[in-house]
């Protein structure tokens, strides 16, 4: 009973101070892909992605590797894109300085517990639509993104804002949001075990995306 009581309290405490992102995205079931109009722009090799994961005993945060993709520009700016996640290059960053607990973190997140990389070694993300952005009380945002996640053997349909440049010879997309990991059946040890409550269900995600025109 007290084990359970320490769990609740930690759980709660999770649920008050969640700050992975302000922007939670809005997930919906799979849609169909844009039709991706314009010229090709090949995803540069520096593009990334962050991650935070949130957990009574502290947070962890680091990155994952782009592996390949593409974003389509036309007159009228980004139309379309598809690119893999290499789960594989998974990199903390917080345990930085010492090897061990890197490296147990690390392995600990490629496992079946967490991502399963060995059985899914890449997620990918499509993009369904892109709208230009209206809401006044984020101007830092120049579109609203919607696209298919991969993660694992699920896809699901995301929505979150944006900030978007594009040229003759390149294009740049970044953006802050959350997920909420259980909708992609990421689970610690199953999505009703205790030990899974005190991982917060959200995880911040910040993407910094780059293609150079070929």
């Amino acid at each position: 009973m007290k084990r359970i009581f320490i769990v609740a309290i930690a759980a709660a405490a999770l649920a008050s101070c969640n700050n992975a992102s302000e922007n939670k995205a809005e997930t919906t079931e799979k849609q169909t892909a844009a039709v991706a109009t314009g010229n090709a722009y090949t995803v540069d090799s520096t593009s990334s992605v962050e991650w935070t994961g949130i957990a009574a005993t502290g947070n962890h945060n680091g990155t994952f590797k782009i592996k390949e993709g593409t974003l389509n520009v036309s007159d009228s700016g980004l139309t379309g894109g598809i690119f893999q996640i290499d789960i594989v290059s998974i990199n903390n960053k917080d345990y930085a300085n010492d090897a061990e607990k890197k490296g147990k973190l690390e392995g600990h997140l490629k496992s079946p517990d967490f991502f399963d990389a060995a059985k899914y070694p890449t997620a990918k993300f499509e993009i369904t639509s892109i709208e230009k952005n209206t809401d006044t009380t984020k101007k830092e945002f120049t579109n609203i993104i919607k696209g298919n996640l991969t993660l694992k053997d699920s896809t699901k349909n995301i929505s979150f804002p944006a900030k978007i440049t594009a040229d003759a010879k390149s294009v740049t997309a970044s953006a802050d949001f959350s997920i909420d990991r259980t909708l992609w059946g990421i689970n610690y040890k199953g999505p009703n075990n205790p030990q899974d409550w005190v991982i917060s269900k959200e995880v911040g995600i910040k993407l910094n995306i780059s293609a150079t025109k070929k």
